[in-house]
């Protein structure tokens, strides 16, 4: 089936009649973060891959300063696809701001008519707790460029690229920004499974932290730890494409 263009891509050459996964970018991220997991996946699953605005080629569009909006955004836009074909299986996969996007967005959905999904994939980042915010009050372009040369996984020669800077800056300055200011609202736990995966040497987030999520579901939980940093799972593609393999079709096998 056709999607809509502006907000979600495939990466694969074909939709596949299989389960779907959406995947939901890091904090200045695109869509692209995901094109080797897409292509990694088995061929019959139909990967999409969440384009938020403010990047790539949604550069000239605002890009969202809060969380709130941009969840309820991207699970109008969803909801139009999963209606589309109610009775596909379909999972949500979010690293680092994407996990907190995808969880947020889970339980959106789960309020409307349509069937939640059956399992988020949730990496690289903590639950969030009452009265918590999401991230450390980084305002600051500075404190900004720091934290994500502190993370790793983007090319750092980008970062001293002022042309290149200059693209990249209000998306991370506005998802940092949103990270900030959110905070967790209490409500119903999810009943949807959960799988954590986390680097066992993430300096955002311990392995402890993550298990933190097992409070936010009534389902199943599992935990996936690898080896490596906050983006561990540009090292470790094929063994994080294996664990949401496994974990999507046990879903779907009991559904």
């Amino acid at each position: 089936m056709t999607v809509n263009s502006t907000w979600f891509r495939r990466f694969t050459t074909g939709a596949g009649n299989g389960p779907r996964l959406v995947c939901f970018p890091h904090a200045g991220g695109s869509a692209t973060a995901y094109v080797q997991l897409a292509r990694t996946l088995p061929a019959d699953f139909d990967v999409l891959s969440v384009q938020y605005p403010g990047r790539q080629d949604r550069y000239r569009e605002a890009p969202f300063t809060d969380l709130a909006p941009l969840v309820e955004a991207v699970a109008e836009e969803l909801a139009d696809v999963l209606a589309a074909e109610p009775g596909r299986p379909y999972a949500l996969f979010g690293h680092s701001m994407g996990a907190l996007v995808a969880y947020e967005t889970a339980r959106l959905l789960a309020r409307g008519e349509l069937p939640g999904p059956q399992r988020l994939f949730l990496s690289g980042r903590g639950a969030p707790l009452p009265g918590a915010g999401g991230h450390d009050g980084l305002y600051e372009d500075d404190d900004v460029l720091a934290e994500v040369r502190r993370l790793g996984g983007t090319d750092q020669a980008m970062l001293d690229n002022p042309e290149v800077l200059e693209m990249v800056l209000p998306a991370l300055r506005a998802d940092y920004g949103a990270l900030a200011t959110y905070r967790w609202r209490e409500g119903e736990p999810l009943t949807a499974a959960v799988t954590v995966l986390v680097g066992d040497c993430d300096p955002m987030v311990s392995v402890q932290e993550a298990q933190t999520w097992r409070e936010h579901t009534s389902g199943e939980f599992a935990l996936k730890v690898f080896s490596g940093g906050h983006f561990y799972l540009v090292d470790h593609v094929g063994q994080v494409a294996a664990a949401v393999t496994e974990g999507l079709l046990a879903g779907s096998a009991s559904s």
